[in-house]
């Protein structure tokens, strides 16, 4: 077993223990989480007028519509002047920002070594904790697994949920969204050598996705036919690949590619499946906190924090002597309903 293969083992053994609410957790520290050296595979784009890399469309969907939310209203207040009555003003004067989050979907929300949270989705949520408080850090982090993830929005627990969440129509009809803040697409991650190409190539044999994703949903209605199989969580799929529980596993690119990192025996194959909009989901009936999120994801777009995030978690690392890594993205450009 090569040491990056253990220390991955390690490290996913370890985060079982790491559900708990709140942003520390007592106990034994986690392995350093393994840095991919190689990120995404390229997009393989669909030829004018195909269906591939579309999400499909749902029944009564407007795809339109489907990423529209609530134009921001002027400038952000400034820090600790939250308008009177306001949602934000009610967060302001209990103290903190709660946000329920994944904590096992690296490099978008895991544990470091010290049991801090860190990732892409911790970044955006401790910057809308900056814009109420002046404080990045007044931000309690709540557990919300992917199969119910919105559960804790229903319940009251959490004023907001960044848990790379894709907006589609079914979860617009339970809560709302903010115009989107990364664009991922599905794909396939198998061992090496196994000859599959994509998606296609399996037909009956077992792809593992989590429960309540839609990635879940995209397996269900392959025309090749393959087996689906649910797990809690993505990294539990992993680790029925590593033991050959699964043929494969088909998620987020952008969670592949950790899940690659941590296991170089895998690969990414084939094109993207589908897109998948990431937005911050958002309790029913609170207007201005939508249209407060969208102002705080302008300005991350435009002060550079966006593309310095991305750069840390989704970019690899300048090999030796080699050529430089790519350069990001530009952020998805936001889309407006009034």
């Amino acid at each position: 077993m090569s040491t990056r293969f253990a220390c991955a083992c390690a490290a996913l053994a370890t985060v079982v223990f790491a559900g708990l609410a709140g942003d520390q957790w007592p106990g034994q520290p986690n392995p350093e989480p393994v840095r991919a050296a190689t990120w995404l595979v390229p997009a393989v784009r669909p030829a004018a007028g195909s269906s591939a890399g579309q999400t499909p469309a749902e029944p009564g969907c407007d795809p339109h519509n489907l990423r529209a939310s609530l134009r921001p209203q002027g400038p952000l207040p400034a820090p600790g002047q939250m308008p009177a009555g306001s949602t934000m003003a009610r967060i302001a004067q209990r103290g903190d920002l709660v946000v329920g989050v994944l904590e096992d979907t690296y490099p978008f929300a895991f544990r470091e070594p010290d049991l801090r949270l860190a990732g892409f989705d911790i970044d955006l949520a401790r910057d809308i904790a900056g814009a109420i408080f002046g404080d990045r850090e007044r931000v309690v982090f709540r557990p919300a697994p992917e199969a119910n993830r919105f559960e804790v929005l229903r319940s009251g627990q959490a004023d907001l949920v960044v848990a790379s969440a894709t907006i589609t129509c079914h979860r617009r009809e339970e809560v709302d969204f903010s115009t989107v803040y990364f664009e991922a697409g599905q794909q396939v991650l198998v061992n090496r050598g196994s000859g599959v190409t994509g998606l296609g190539d399996l037909g009956g044999k077992r792809v593992c996705a989590a429960r309540g994703s839609t990635s879940l949903e995209t397996i269900l209605a392959a025309p090749a036919r393959p087996i689906p199989v649910g797990a809690d969580t993505e990294t539990d799929c992993l680790m029925k690949l590593q033991l050959g529980e699964v043929d494969a596993v088909s998620t987020d690119d952008t969670l592949l590619a950790g899940m690659a990192a941590q296991d170089p025996r895998t690969e990414i194959v084939g094109p993207r499946l589908t897109e998948e909009p990431y937005g911050v989901a958002i309790s029913k009936g609170n207007p201005d906190l939508e249209r407060f999120v969208n102002a705080v994801l302008e300005r991350r777009a435009a002060d550079g924090r966006w593309r310095a995030s991305y750069e840390r978690w989704l970019t690899p690392p300048e090999p030796p002597l080699g050529p430089p890594p790519p350069s990001p993205p530009p952020p998805p450009s936001p889309q407006y309903r009034d």
